[in-house]
């Protein structure tokens, strides 16, 4: 049985897959490099909605603070709480980064729901939210990894790579491969549901454009915000982990 031509077949069978895209893309090509323009684009509207309200929310704040000041002190507090639950006494510090990826991913998802990308004519492929491009997602479930591994090592120092080893060291190939299987998760999760719902509201709209989608619409909002809030508290529980020791 001749397994080396099998082998090879299947490695080709695997690489045209990733070929296959969702939609069109727009690319921008930048030296060597092949860039998704469309999802710089979207990510460049969501971080200035963002930087903007901050700016807005914080330029003059008051003792007897307004609707909008109290409304930014909530989500403040919402993200101390959620921290403070997933990592503990030590929470601190990864305030700004678990806060960072809720409010990134919200507003993206949101933004592919409430925001009309279609109508914005691009020479190839169309607008959507920045978390419907796979590379997004895997970029912040790699920032994730990288922040979880500087808890651990920065609280622990080398000993933190001891935990591969317990209880025993019959499981360090799970616990290995554990850190590989987290980043993977994260971001097909998020990529796919948002993907998911996009796809869904533009067929029921191609096919029932009056009435019917905007139920499902309304359903992709609140998916869209329990899409965000599962990737932070994922996210703080993974830091929360590696800075304990325990699983």
């Amino acid at each position: 049985m001749n397994i080396t031509p099998c082998s090879i077949k299947i490695l080709k069978g695997l690489y045209d897959i990733s070929g296959v895209e969702v939609g069109q893309h727009f690319y921008w090509q930048i030296g060597g490099f092949q860039i998704h323009a469309q999802v710089l684009i979207t990510s460049w509207v969501v971080i200035t909605i963002l930087l903007g309200s901050v700016i807005i929310a914080v330029r003059n704040p008051q003792t007897i603070p307004t609707d909008g000041q109290n409304f930014f002190e909530y989500v403040l507090e919402f993200i101390r709480d959620l921290s403070k639950t997933q990592i503990g006494e030590e929470y601190g510090p990864w305030v700004p980064f678990i806060g960072t990826m809720f409010l990134f991913i919200f507003v993206s998802n949101w933004s592919g729901a409430l925001l009309p990308w279609k109508i914005i004519e691009l020479p190839h492929g169309e607008l959507a939210a920045p978390t419907n491009d796979i590379n997004t997602t895997v970029a912040l479930a790699l920032l994730t990894s990288a922040a979880y591994f500087y808890a651990g090592l920065s609280k622990k120092g080398l000993s933190y790579f001891e935990k591969y080893i317990k209880p025993t060291p019959i499981l360090l190939p799970i616990n290995i491969l554990e850190d590989f299987t987290k980043p993977l998760s994260l971001s097909f999760r998020l990529f796919g549901n948002i993907l998911a719902d996009e796809l869904v509201v533009v067929v029921l709209v191609s096919l029932v454009p009056l009435v019917v989608p905007i139920p499902v619409m309304f359903l992709g909002l609140f998916t869209s915000g329990i899409q965000a809030l599962i990737f932070a508290t994922l996210a703080a529980a993974y830091i929360g982990e590696s800075m304990e020791g325990h699983h």
